[in-house]
């Protein structure tokens, strides 16, 4: 059971609710601290003085003060109104994510929430109600306020939920599941849409994804290395200990590994040649920049999975509500665009590794890896959708975090764009897989055509795997099924020896 205290919530829990359903629960201390903080906002909404989404409209509507009486549906009418997104909907584990990482900013306790609305958020996971929500209409700013209000919709038995076919409406999602519509009070809809927690939930995912391909894009290398009868010197530890990023040691430790005890490295270690290309000689270099990016986006993420990110914040101890900015999505939107360009960084020269393998000028090998060049086209086109999907992936990296555009009658006048960044990024996740997936399939068949020699035993212990699922090309046949089916082992870490 993952315990929510508003904290401590990591990359791997937001994975094993989203994934793998693990139950959540919210811890006591957090419990009584969501309870003071509602006291203060019920103290403030029984007052005079104006206090920001408690007793006022919202945005450009911030000076428009609403009547006592009118404050429950000031909260759902901010919901209806701002459930404006469109497009395909988010899918069910982004959903669950978000559902995750909104309950742990709330039990943090700045939000003012009450703890039976905490609760409700909570049940939805648990009984897996999982809201529809359309992935466009947020820019990151006041946070990810479209995706949110379609979430919160369901709570209040509105909305759509779904389970990635069927669309159900929220209020017969809610009694199929035994539970009770919640009736708002006041801030609880601001509370529950105020933040960046679809970004971060696309985000977080993304980034577990991206570590898996990391170890993916190493045993690539070395297969394609292999497979090119490349070196192995330039994996020699002293050489990046003398350069001491962390990545690039961890990448070169781990493909050193790999290679090691190859007989096909063995075969050509006096055959006179001096150096390899920079897509086989620099992989640590480059494989390693990508890991310390990743490590970077780890910590952000890390920081906004447990951040106060609401707007008002409720500081309990001294009875205050301050408005300020925290919901701005700047520090997920600029990790989104590195994460970005970090996996274009991993497919480029993983795409440049399968041209050397199918072009038989650079390998030695047969043309595009087939014994039958011209009755049989082998593995050509395979590398032609690499080419493609790479050249995809440069446009996704451009960043999204660069664009701002004024919204709410400039009230909202720079915003971060964060969602648009998160969303990039994990299309180019997928990019990415497939790129690496093609230099898989290439550098399996290139090892075959080398027998009897054999590769390395981490090695081999892959190529068994790969075969398992995708047989040596002989006779020629659609490349289209063994890429995909290579691309889903990468993505369920199945590649590791």
């Amino acid at each position: 059971m993952v315990i929510l205290d508003g904290n401590s919530l990591t990359v791997e829990q937001v994975v094993a609710v989203a994934d793998r359903f693990e139950p959540v629960d919210v811890a006591p201390a957090a419990r009584q601290r969501v309870q003071q903080a509602r006291a203060v906002v019920e103290t403030m909404a029984a007052g005079d003085v104006a206090v920001y989404g408690i007793n006022t409209g919202f945005g450009s509507f911030a000076e428009v003060r609403v009547p006592r009486e009118s404050l429950d549906r000031l909260q759902l009418n901010l919901l209806r109104s701002h459930a404006a997104g469109v497009g395909e909907p988010l899918p069910v584990r982004a959903v669950r994510a978000m559902l995750l990482l909104r309950a742990n900013v709330l039990a943090k306790g700045y939000s003012g929430i009450r703890l039976e609305t905490l609760q409700a958020l909570v049940d939805l996971l648990n009984r897996r109600v999982h809201p529809r929500v359309p992935a466009r209409g947020s820019v990151g700013a006041s946070g990810d306020l479209a995706p949110l209000a379609h979430l919160a919709l369901v709570l209040v038995g509105e909305g759509e939920t779904w389970d990635g076919g069927r669309v159900t409406p929220g209020a017969a999602a809610l009694a199929a599941a035994g539970l009770q519509r919640v009736v708002l009070g006041a801030k609880e809809g601001l509370a529950l849409i105020n933040g960046t927690q679809a970004s971060t939930a696309l985000l977080a995912l993304t980034l577990d994804g991206a570590e898996v391909l990391a170890r993916a894009a190493d045993v690539a290398a070395a297969l394609s290395i292999d497979g090119l009868r490349g070196s192995s010197r330039p994996f020699d530890a002293r050489i990046h200990q003398a350069r001491p990023f962390a990545g690039q040691m961890a990448s070169a430790a781990h493909i050193r590994g790999l290679l090691e005890g190859s007989a096909i490295n063995r075969s050509h270690q006096n055959c006179g040649q001096v150096q390899d290309a920079y897509s086989e000689r620099c992989v640590a270099q480059v494989h390693g920049a990508a890991r310390d990016a990743f490590g970077f986006v780890r910590r952000i993420v890390d920081v906004e999975a447990n951040a106060a990110t609401d707007n008002p914040m409720v500081f309990a101890e001294q009875g205050d509500i301050v408005s300020g900015g925290n919901f701005h999505g700047a520090p997920v939107a600029m990790a989104a665009d590195l994460l970005a360009i970090a996996l274009t960084h991993l497919a480029t020269i993983s795409e440049r590794r399968t041209e050397r393998l199918v072009n038989p000028a650079l390998s030695g090998l047969p043309a595009f890896l087939t014994r039958e060049g011209g009755l049989q086209s082998g593995l050509m086109l395979a590398h032609v959708t690499a080419a493609a999907l790479t050249s995809e992936m440069k446009v996704v990296a451009h960043p999204a975090s660069v664009d701002t555009i004024p919204t709410s009658a400039n009230k909202e006048d720079h915003v971060s764009m964060s969602m648009s960044a998160a969303w990039k990024a994990e299309h180019g996740l997928d990019l990415a897989r497939h790129v690496l997936a093609v230099e898989i399939l290439c550098a399996c068949q290139a090892i075959d055509l080398l027998a009897p020699l054999t590769t390395s035993p981490p090695l081999s212990r892959v190529h068994a795997r790969i075969r398992a699922a995708v047989p040596t090309l002989g006779e020629d046949r659609s490349p289209a099924p063994d890429i995909e089916a290579i691309a889903q082992m990468i993505a369920k870490d199945e590649i590791a020896p």
